[in-house]
């Protein structure tokens, strides 16, 4: 199966990536940092340091469109804070990000599982365990064209409600 970095630099024209989870991989060192104080490491935001950022860059550099929206319980985790903290630099470097409070959530129709979309054509959705670990079996591809409309309404329902990045407050 194709990784996210070759899916992603495989699109032409679309990567949308909805997460609906208040936590995801604690056992994450930079999490585990962060909930100890480090905040403003230069790891986070350095694309030399941070692959992530340098892929987004160059992915968006090629005329991609990289949308990221994220379902959050309020008042937020300290999981949620995290990426909040981290998400600045994604902004910077391409990624558009909203932010939707769950209860603003509960009359859209959602998938099970959080997923990327690309290029409105196929979807990889993600299984994690309860505390939020990746699942054994965690990527699970579909180009159902059933799935792949369910995930692109359910992305679009949820960006149109949604709080772009830099008015999105913590609560």
């Amino acid at each position: 199966m194709p990784t996210l970095e070759e899916r992603l630099r495989s699109c032409t024209r679309s990567a949308v990536h909805l997460e609906m989870r208040d936590g995801y991989m604690r056992s994450d060192p930079r999490f585990i940092a962060w909930q100890n104080g480090v905040r403003d490491d230069l790891a986070d935001r350095d694309p030399a340091r941070r692959p992530w950022l340098r892929l987004v860059a160059d992915v968006v550099a090629q005329g991609v469109e990289i949308r990221r929206a994220r379902i959050v319980s309020e008042p937020v985790s300290d999981y949620i804070r995290f990426e909040h903290h981290l998400t600045g630099p994604n902004v910077r470097a391409g990624e558009q990000v909203r932010w939707l409070p769950r209860r603003r959530a509960s009359r859209l129709a959602l998938p099970g599982n959080d997923f990327w979309l690309f290029d409105g054509s196929s979807v990889v959705f993600h299984h994690f365990a309860g505390d939020g670990e990746l699942a054994p079996d965690d990527e699970e591809f579909s180009d159902d064209p059933e799935a792949v409309k369910l995930c692109a309404d359910a992305f679009e329902a949820v960006w149109g409600r949604a709080v772009p990045h830099a008015d999105y407050r913590l609560t």
